[in-house]
Formats: structure tokens, C-alpha cells, sequence
């Protein structure tokens, strides 16, 4: 059996907060028929965020209105087993990719999520204990048994990657990295360099460094602030998280960056910055901001 070709939206709805917005499953519904209006199809969890309990809450979400969920791709990860005071058994936090462990993981997201099958999930952290033979077997049974349909990685480096893929039949479809001009690792790590190479498009998570760069005060923050508005000006626009959702998009291996709000007019912008678009100098600019000095 062959797997059809998955096809992610160019922007991915983030619900790792999901839990701390506090609202009403029918609430959360409005959020997800917002976001399937503007053309983001692909929903991303975790089955640890929010202290394992975002996918129930999304789940909860989506029996209102099953019929929505021919219309999403459902992106799940595993992996990381945080340690938990009331259980002495779990007194380190510590990641797990073991067969038995991907297997129950992928299990308890069907069940939370209140679907049939992942159409994509993700081993959440490289975990040095990692036997590649072990995740690929794991993967061949979801597969097979038709609880998965793809498979990629998430905070993998290249040579990690590679290892994973040497053991399976069909290709990661993706490696979830953090990109965006306050971390760029990933630019010159060869993650991204890796990902153009199989033309397979990372997920981007925290594009915006998780709000620092709004309100950050450090010499970095500060320059890469002047810069995206003045950059946001040329192009009339007020919203600095547009450009720099811009600037991530920009990459040739094309990033689909991960939008975490639940604040609808704000997912609004992130989708409307695809009509933005840098050239190659407003770019480098941002790069040498946030460097602290030219490329030269």
C-alpha cells in the first residue's frame, strides 16, 4: 500500500495554549470554522499540551460538527514524558520514542481527539535512547492498521533525520523547527538546508519568539524592532508579526509557520502577510538585525 501525498495548509493552526483560553467547547468550534475560512486546514496538537488535556478539549470541539473534520489534516506528536508530582513513578521529565510508547500515545490521541485516524504525526523531541528500528516499527503498524497516515519528526537536526528516514519505506513528510529571526539555528544547522533537499516543508513554530519580540528590551529585540517597522512601513502595513511571518515564508524550502493565538483578528493578519512579500535586501536586512552585523 502506497500513501497518497499529504498536502498541508500554508499556514497551521496552532492549540498548544488552547487550554489556558478557557473557552467553551462551542467557542473553540468558532475558532476552528475561522480558521478553515481562511484556508488554514491543518490543525496542530500534542498530546502533552496543556497538561494533556488541548486534545479533549479540541476533540469536544469537533463532535459539535463532525463533518469539519473532512476538511483538516490532524498533526499530533509524541515523545516527551513530562514528570508529574503525584506520581512517583514519573519523577523525571524525559522523552520516550520506544515502539510500546508511540503506539499508547497514538491510541490516546485518537481517542482525545474523537477521530479515526491521524493524518500526520510526529516524533516531538529527538530522544538519545532512540532506536530507529524500534520508531520504525511502530510507525509500519499505525500505518498498516490505518491509525496514521504520515509520518515526520519535530526539533530534529540533520544526521537525526537521516537516521530515521534510513529505516523507513516512506518519507518523513516534515521536521517541525523553530524559525524566525530571534532563533537561527535552523538556518545554518542544515535542517532547512535538508528540507529543501527532500522538498519537504518544516512547520515553523514560534515565528514570533513567543511575544518577545513586541515588548523584549534586549539590544537584539530592540534592533530587530526598528528594523520590521521600518520594513512594515515601506510596505504600509502597521503589523510587525506580518513581515516576519513574511520573512519565514521567504525561505526556499517553505516554511508553514505555526500560528498560536485564539485571537481571531490576529490569526486574520498572519494569513493576510501571505500577500506580503520582501525583497531580497528587506530580508537580509532583518538577518543583519538580528546578527548584530552584515553579512560582508
Amino acid at each position: 500500500m502506497s500513501p497518497k501525498a499529504l498536502t498541508l495548509s500554508p499556514f497551521i493552526a496552532g492549540f498548544w495554549r488552547l487550554a489556558s483560553w478557557q473557552q467553551t467547547a462551542q467557542q473553540t468550534l468558532g475558532l476552528i470554522e475561522h480558521y478553515l475560512e481562511l484556508g488554514v486546514t491543518s490543525m496542530d496538537h500534542a498530546d502533552i499540551y496543556g497538561e494533556y488535556q488541548c486534545e479533549t478539549l479540541f476533540g469536544k470541539a469537533l463532535n459539535l460538527a463532525p463533518s469539519l473534520r473532512e476538511q483538516m489534516q490532524i498533526v499530533t506528536k509524541c515523545g516527551i514524558k513530562p514528570a508529574f508530582a503525584s506520581t512517583p513513578a514519573r519523577y523525571v521529565n524525559h522523552y520516550d520514542a520506544s515502539y510500546e510508547h508511540i503506539i499508547h500515545s497514538a491510541e490516546n490521541s485518537l481517542k482525545a481527539l474523537n477521530i479515526d485516524c491521524i493524518d500526520l504525526l510526529l516524533i516531538h523531541r529527538p530522544d538519545p535512547l532512540m532506536n530507529a528500528d524500534e520508531v520504525a516499527r511502530a510507525f509500519e503498524q499505525l500505518y498498516q492498521t490505518g491509525k496514521v497516515k504520515h509520518f515526520g519528526v519535530s526539533n530534529f537536526s540533520p544526521s537525526q533525520f537521516e537516521l530515521l528516514q534510513s529505516r523507513l519505506d516512506q518519507p518523513l513528510v516534515t521536521n517541525q523547527l523553530e524559525i524566525s529571526p530571534m532563533q537561527l539555528a535552523s538556518l545554518n544547522d542544515g535542517s532547512l538546508d535538508q528540507c529543501q533537499q527532500y522538498r519537504c516543508s518544516p512547520m515553523a513554530w514560534s515565528c514570533l519568539g513567543g511575544g518577545d519580540i513586541f515588548s523584549g528590551n534586549s539590544d537584539k529585540l530592540v534592533r530587530l524592532r526598528h528594523t520590521l517597522n521600518e520594513i512594515a512601513t515601506q510596505h504600509g502595513i502597521k503589523d510587525i508579526s506580518q513581515v516576519i511571518y513574511a520573512w519565514v515564508r521567504a525561505l526556499p524550502c517553505q516554511p508553514k509557520p505555526i500560528i498560536g493565538s485564539g485571537q481571531l483578528d490576529r490569526i486574520s493578519a498572519a494569513v493576510a502577510s501571505q500577500q506580503l512579500q520582501l525583497d531580497r535586501q528587506q530580508w537580509f536586512s532583518i538577518l543583519q538585525a538580528a546578527n548584530g552585523h552584515s553579512v560582508a
